[in-house]
């Protein structure tokens, strides 16, 4: 089953959006689903990773907070049967200090993470910057597809080709990908991709861009000398470049 409709289709506002929680702390998920319904969402909860996909399955969310640590399968492994059909965003809850988690949860197709524990008003802050910028995605429409060298880009169906090769990525890294080749040969700030492309303010210590972009290059293969190269300024950020000078149309 492929779930495109948190991309695709105009999102809830957030009195009708439906949000998953996958978590065995029945009192976090008893505390989250009171919180949430407080601020205007409807939630599902499931106990354990299987439920969780068993959910997904039967019926439509506008997003998952699904946490690490689940008995028998873990939050990685329902993150990796999740990708293969569907885009609905994740939200993961890891571990204060996890940072391999952190990074392993992103590079898996996550959306944001979010640290235990944490305050349930950081929570809502995370969900309404994926549902802002999904919402704006959906209010604006999808942009013209877009090529820059052998990268081709559609945004009305999210298809990433890197000359003949199609390139599966998350929602998230394409949303990078299109502010890079949007931007061809300028420099676009941490800053900036992440109000951009996470919804949200760039944090001290937050590394979410950075893995995003490591994500980039190694699925369009952009350390080959022939590619383009999403290059690091130190610095300043990341700008797409490409051999030889050639530009994009």
């Amino acid at each position: 089953m492929q779930q495109r409709s948190s991309h695709f289709g105009c999102i809830a506002h957030s009195m009708s959006a439906r949000i998953l929680i996958v978590d065995d702390d029945h009192e976090l998920a008893q505390m989250l689903t009171e919180y949430l319904s407080g601020e205007g969402y409807e939630t599902t909860v499931a106990a354990d990773g299987a439920g969780g996909l068993a959910a997904l399955a039967a019926q439509r969310f506008d997003l998952v907070i699904l946490d690490v640590m689940l008995p028998e399968l873990n939050g990685f492994d329902v993150l990796k049967r999740l990708r293969q059909s569907m885009t609905v965003p994740v939200i993961m809850l890891t571990a204060r200090g996890a940072d391999v988690d952190r990074i392993i949860g992103l590079e898996l197709g996550a959306d944001d993470y979010l640290a235990k524990p944490f305050n349930p008003r950081e929570l809502v802050a995370r969900i309404r910057a994926v549902m802002r910028r999904l919402n704006s995605d959906a209010a604006n429409g999808p942009a013209a597809s877009l090529q820059v060298g052998p990268l081709y880009i559609d945004p009305a169906t999210l298809e990433v080709r890197n000359g003949d090769n199609n390139v599966r990525v998350t929602g998230t890294e394409f949303r990078v990908l299109e502010l890079l080749m949007r931007s061809a040969g300028q420099v676009q700030s941490r800053d900036t991709l992440t109000e951009r492309a996470l919804g949200r303010r760039l944090m001290p210590y937050d590394r979410s861009i950075d893995t995003h972009v490591s994500n980039l290059r190694r699925k369009l293969g952009l350390d080959d000398a022939d590619r383009p190269e999403i290059r690091s300024i130190r610095g300043a950020g990341y700008m797409l470049t490409l051999p030889g000078g050639a530009e994009g149309s």
